[in-house]
């Protein structure tokens, strides 16, 4: 799903307009990077091991520090970009360009672009490096399948079609790769080598399912759902339902923290909502930090488990109109910036 610089007026009108004071678990924004720079954005990627961090911007991908907040970098030509998927190990990343149906192939130590691939189906949304198979997928949001590259050899392997739009994925680094889709609230796990769909679950009663986490000691799934405010759990192995949980609205990134056992659901009406096990299979909410209206993606740093996410300043939406009966309020000039969660 494509987030511009403008999101949903109910959104901005709705959401909180800055950090407030810790909340009772004492996380909070800590910081902020101030990045600037016209167009919209969409998800971010941690590269915990150089120190970076990667943002979707529009046409092109922010490189900046992860520590300073600085920009150490920039990957132009990707337009209409939604993800970027690291590849340490082969030291290539990729990116999902939307409005172009390519991918774009960079090199991870000078980030300049080496390569561009056309993918199987229109709008490559979310992007995926799968390590025992070394492919790299491409979730195609309007082409309802899946593109497999052969991250080594930049050929295109096969395509899955997956019977709906598909939204984020999540890998269990031994050849399971499992994505949202969105418009039939459902998990498909497919095998990585073989492209076969292992099993299809529903999600319900959630709606509008996007951000999509794994944890792998406990092989449970976390789907964030749009639609109706709930963070979904699963089981990775079986699909059986473990429990809903509250959170905020219009959610689009769930992340997982391994070393604390933590989730994290990233909701555009500007917080981000905290979630742990509190006994055997029983989940809950146990802190809401307020971020920032829009702020609805987000990448976890494994390092300082901190968390970062993508915001603007908006002005007022113009008045309706007969071809735009509900126009988004404009992204101010140079307000964008990268939030940063912590303790």
């Amino acid at each position: 799903m494509i987030r511009s610089a403008c999101v949903f007026a109910a959104l901005v009108l709705a959401a909180p307009l800055g950090a407030a004071e810790p909340s009772p678990g004492g996380q909070r924004v800590v910081t902020s990077f101030p990045v600037g720079g016209d167009g919209g954005w969409d998800y971010l990627t941690v590269d915990a091991a150089t120190r970076r961090v990667f943002v979707s911007r529009g046409a092109h991908v922010a490189v900046l520090d992860a520590d300073s907040g600085k920009v150490v970098g920039d990957i132009p030509g990707t337009e209409g970009v939604h993800g970027i998927a690291l590849a340490p190990d082969l030291k290539k990343g990729f990116t999902s360009n939307g409005r172009a149906g390519t991918v774009t192939v960079f090199d991870l130590g000078t980030l300049a672009a080496t390569s561009t691939i056309k993918v199987t189906g229109e709008n490559p949304d979310a992007i995926l490096y799968e390590p025992v198979t070394k492919r790299v997928f491409t979730f195609n949001g309007r082409g309802k399948n899946v593109t497999a590259i052969d991250a080594a050899t930049l050929v295109v392997a096969g395509t899955l079609a997956v019977g709906g739009k598909p939204e984020f994925a999540v890998s269990d680094a031994a050849g399971i790769v499992y994505v949202n889709i969105e418009d039939t609230a459902e998990v498909v796990a497919f095998d990585a080598a073989t492209l076969g769909v292992k099993a299809r679950w529903s999600l319900a009663p959630c709606q509008d399912p996007t951000g999509l986490a794994l944890d792998p000691k406990s092989k449970r799934l976390f789907a964030g759902c749009s639609g109706n405010k709930l963070l979904a759990v699963l089981s990775a192995a079986d699909g059986k339902k473990v429990g809903t949980v509250p959170i905020g609205e219009g959610c689009d990134a769930v992340a997982f923290d391994p070393a604390t056992g933590l989730v994290y659901a990233s909701n555009g009406d500007g917080t981000l909502t905290i979630i742990k096990e509190t006994s055997p299979g029983t989940y809950a909410a146990v802190e809401t930090v307020v971020t920032k209206k829009g702020a609805r993606t987000m990448a976890l740093d494994p390092t300082t488990h901190r968390i970062f996410l993508p915001a603007a300043r908006y002005g007022s939406a113009p008045a309706p109109s007969a071809e735009v009966p509900r126009p988004r309020p404009p992204m101010l000039p140079g307000s964008f910036e990268v939030l940063v969660v912590g303790r």
